[in-house]
This record gives C-alpha cells, structure tokens and sequence, in this order.
C-alpha cells in the first residue's frame, strides 16, 4: 500500500485515538497535582497534542490541529471524562496505561508520516520516536516533574517509542506496511511498555550512580535506644513536693584535727529495745 493511502486511511483515525489517550494522561497528571479544571485542561492539551505539533513543524507543514476541531475537541473530552470520573483519578495505572497506548500509536504514525514526506529510515524513526515522547515531555515540564524518557527508575519508555518505528521501517522495507501491520506494529510497542511496567524493566546505569545509591543506602551505625524511665503515677503526680532554695542548705565543715566520732548504740525508746544512731 502506498504510503499516502495509508496516511489517509490510518493517520487520521490514529492521531485521534492517540491524542484522546495522550490527553487522558496529562489530565490524570494535573488531577493528581491539584489543578483546577482549566488548568487540567491545559495538561490535556500539551500532552495530546505536543508530539504532533512537533512532528508537524519538523516536517514544514501547517499543524493539523489548528485545521480541524477533532484533534482540540479530543483533549476536550479527555478533561471532562477524567475530572469528573473519581475511579480514573484514584487508580494508580491509569496515567501509565493511557500513556503507553499514545506511546505504541504515536511512535508507528509519526514514523509513517516521516516517510510519506521523505525522511530517510533513520530520521523517520527519529521522528516517529520524537512524536511519541514529546507530548508528555510538555505536560511533565508543565507540572513540574522530570520527564520519564529522561528517568531510568520510569521503566522502558522510549524504547518501546523506538520498536515501534523500527517495526513500521522493517515492514516497510519488505514491502508488507498496511492498515493491519501498523496496527500490529502499535500492539508490539504498547505491549513491550506495559510489560516494562508490569515487570519492572529499566535500563542501566552508569557505575558511579549504582555507588552512589548504594552507599547512600547502606544502613547507619545502630544507634542505643533511650531509655525510659517509668512516668510518676496520678499518686505522686497529686502530692506536692517540697521545694527548696540554696538559702535553706547549711554546709559543715570540721577542722582536720578534729577526729569524727564512731557511732555508738542509743536506745531510741526503752520500750523499743536497742537501735543504731550515729552522735
């Protein structure tokens, strides 16, 4: 299939389902940041429509999202369906889920539309990869977070962008790109991201950020706890105690000549019997 027959049977239903779920992303993001509808609505917007705007003025074209309604009304619906939809707000996947399939369809028609206005295959994918990416990259910014292509602890993400496209130039080279390949090609990349979310796959770090962690990580010499003396009960807390000042405290002193008398036994009472007293 030619390449114009498949941008003109594919891209433009793509680009809209990929806006819509890009856009439900960037609103969940702006949910969870507290923002306020406009603002929610602001998030939506970048994120579902930065990669194409992108893609567009990269390519020299004019942007098709100041040209047809459907491409600003699908962030639109996005913000509404999320604002008001407390389960969407409350899951913690749904952000991810929604990003990844913008990812996997973004990647696939941004490297088809490279293409078609005659990119060469690495460009293309460059392109393609760029578009995926660059939607989220603006509403991330936007709210403040650093992006996830530029996190390692994000899992994959722009090498899924990056299969994507390699899968659409592969088909394209043996001559087999068409409306069910493309769309296996987007299944391949969403697929390969939400698998890197479910299993946790990174990529890897330089040595001296795996040092770094680590001995900040290592645990601290162990330190004794303190130790509690037992609280006064409501008895004691009740009784008043004396107090008293430096005035009332007598110091004796004896001369060294003096010889400390040894105590003797002194009946205290007769009737009590013997008791030690010192005199």
């Amino acid at each position: 299939m030619a390449l114009q027959q498949l941008l003109t049977t594919v891209q433009y239903p793509l680009d809209l389902v990929c806006i819509f779920a890009a856009a439900l992303s960037g609103a969940v993001l702006a949910t969870r940041k507290d923002f306020d509808l406009f603002g929610t609505l602001v998030l939506a917007e970048a994120a579902g429509l930065g990669g194409g705007l992108f893609r567009d003025l990269v390519i020299g074209v004019k942007p098709i999202a100041f040209t047809d309604p459907g491409f600003w009304l699908a962030p639109l619906a996005a913000t509404v369906v999320v604002y008001f939809s407390t389960p969407i707000q409350r899951s913690p996947k749904a952000c991810d889920v929604f990003d990844a399939v913008a990812l996997g369809v973004l990647s696939v028609t941004g490297t088809i539309k490279g293409l078609a206005f005659g990119f060469g295959p690495v460009a293309a994918m460059a392109l393609g990869t760029a578009t995926a990416v660059g939607g989220g990259m603006i509403a991330n910014v936007l709210a403040r977070e650093v992006p996830p292509v530029l996190r390692w602890d994000n899992d994959l993400y722009s090498l899924p962008a990056l299969l994507g496209g390699g899968a659409t130039l592969g088909l394209y080279a043996a001559g087999l790109l068409n409306v069910p390949t493309a769309v296996g090609a987007t299944v391949l990349a969403v697929t390969v991201r939400l698998a890197a979310i479910r299993y946790g796959w990174r990529t890897p770090r330089s040595r001296l950020a795996k040092h770094s962690a680590r001995h900040l990580s290592s645990p601290s010499p162990a330190v004794p706890a303190p130790v509690a003396y037992p609280s006064p009960s409501p008895l004691e807390e009740s009784v008043p105690r004396p107090r008293f000042s430096p005035e009332d405290t007598v110091q004796l002193r004896l001369p060294r000549d003096v010889v400390p008398l040894r105590p003797r036994r002194q009946p205290r009472d007769p009737r009590a019997g013997w008791t030690d007293r010192v005199v």
